[in-house]
């Protein structure tokens, strides 16, 4: 399943999504958890983290000690406040091969999400426990392309890992 492009590169989508498939609100994350927090920074810290426009503004600054890269067809500018932005996901992921990263994150938002989901290696979801009201959801994960394994309990949440099944 993975796409051949971009071979050499790990595309892993990263998410924390509610028990209803709820990954935001009003631009916000709708629950707080640092224990998810933590777990998202130390798994992401290093590498280059791919993100859509809105995720990108619901940030109160860049991420620290990763490469901050938005997806926005509307930004006309190479860089923002301390992000790169390019034109697509597939130029996004050509760059991080360029510059040898082995893995690069995509961390949302729901649009980029769905069309990462058609090329990513791997997807890190830590299902929180408990519905929360939201706008933006996480696409429906298709049970015929993806093998979901449990990899951790957390008191507020539960880490999965979902690898593509053998074509």
């Amino acid at each position: 399943m993975p796409n051949s492009k971009h071979n050499d590169l790990e595309k892993i989508i990263i998410a924390a999504v509610a028990k209803n498939g709820v990954i935001g609100a009003k631009g916000k994350l709708p629950w707080k958890s640092s224990e998810e927090m933590e777990f998202f920074k130390n798994t992401t810290t290093g590498f280059p983290v791919i993100m859509g426009r809105k995720t990108f503004q619901s940030l109160s600054k860049p991420l620290e000690n990763r490469t901050n890269i938005v997806i926005s067809k509307s930004l006309k500018t190479s860089n923002i406040n301390g992000a790169l932005v390019f034109g697509s996901l597939n130029s996004a992921l050509s760059y991080c091969e360029k510059k040898r990263f082995p893995k690069v994150f995509i961390i949302g938002g729901e649009q980029i999400f769905a069309e990462a989901m058609e090329i990513a290696d791997k997807m890190l979801i830590s299902e929180m426990k408990g519905e929360f009201e939201g706008d933006t959801f996480f696409p429906p994960v298709d049970k015929n392309k993806w093998v979901k394994k449990f990899i951790r309990g957390y008191s507020d949440f539960d880490l999965y890992e979902y690898i593509p099944t053998e074509d």
